[in-house]
């Protein structure tokens, strides 16, 4: 395990893989583009350096020794906030998706371009902080947020919009849940389907986008110019206040 001096106000990368060279490639990468980095070979090895220096973005590998990394980022998310990024050798659809519902913030496939990476995390990053100023948008009370000309009640599953109730279906509940959850971050439609609990209701494959269509119609002064959910061509739908 090795890791470079702190640097102030520079954020910090970890990158946690097992293979010494894709990691030094990695991390000397980071490194020369300016970033605090630390490497780990191993989970223990990533809890000792996030133990001694709180991390902002790790670079997990999901194929690691001992513990897999689904499991770590599910223990990574865990109360906090950090940026997740999976890189894994796997192409299987479904292991992004268990890794998106676990916590993850975003995935690439090796191999993989290390600028490709590093364009990645800056986004990653960009969108943490445009998040940090609005944790909860409009709050009128517990589980209740105002945007636009809407209310919506959360733990009531109640929506009204200009003071008239408007019904949701379930699946569009849990949606809209799923999007003012994470004000101002990018969400990918694999992401925001994880909250979906029945998709019975859907009349379309392309579920997460017909889902929206229907919010929007709901919710938008003109659904052809969203206002607040938006989508991020791409790379998913982003809700803002």
């Amino acid at each position: 395990m090795t890791q470079t001096s702190i640097v102030p106000q520079v954020s910090h990368v970890v990158v946690v893989e097992d293979d010494e060279i894709t990691r030094i490639k990695i991390a000397a990468y980071f490194e020369k583009a300016g970033y605090q980095v630390s490497q780990a070979a191993s989970a223990g090895e990533m809890r000792a350096v996030m133990a001694e220096t709180p991390a902002d973005v790790v670079l997990l590998d999901i194929n690691l020794p001992g513990e897999d990394g689904l499991s770590l980022t599910r223990e990574l998310r865990h109360g906090s906030m950090l940026g997740i990024i999976l890189v894994t050798g796997r192409t299987d659809a479904i292991d992004r998706v268990v890794g998106l519902e676990m916590g993850a913030d975003d995935y690439v496939t090796k191999p993989f371009e290390p600028r490709e990476l590093l364009a990645r995390v800056k986004n990653l990053l960009w969108r943490m902080a445009a998040a940090q100023p609005v944790s909860a948008p409009q709050d009128e009370g517990k589980g209740r947020i105002r945007f636009g000309a809407c209310s919506f009640d959360i733990a009531g599953r109640k929506l009204t919009v200009h003071d008239v109730p408007v019904r949701l279906t379930r699946a569009e509940y849990e949606m809209l849940v799923a999007l003012v959850s994470a004000p101002n971050q990018v969400q990918s439609r694999d992401r925001l389907l994880a909250h979906i609990s029945h998709r019975g209701d859907v009349p379309s494959d392309r579920t997460a986008d017909v889902l929206i269509k229907r919010l929007r119609q709901k919710i938008e002064t003109d659904p052809k110019m969203p206002l607040h959910i938006v989508t991020v061509h791409g790379e998913g739908y982003l809700f803002s206040v």
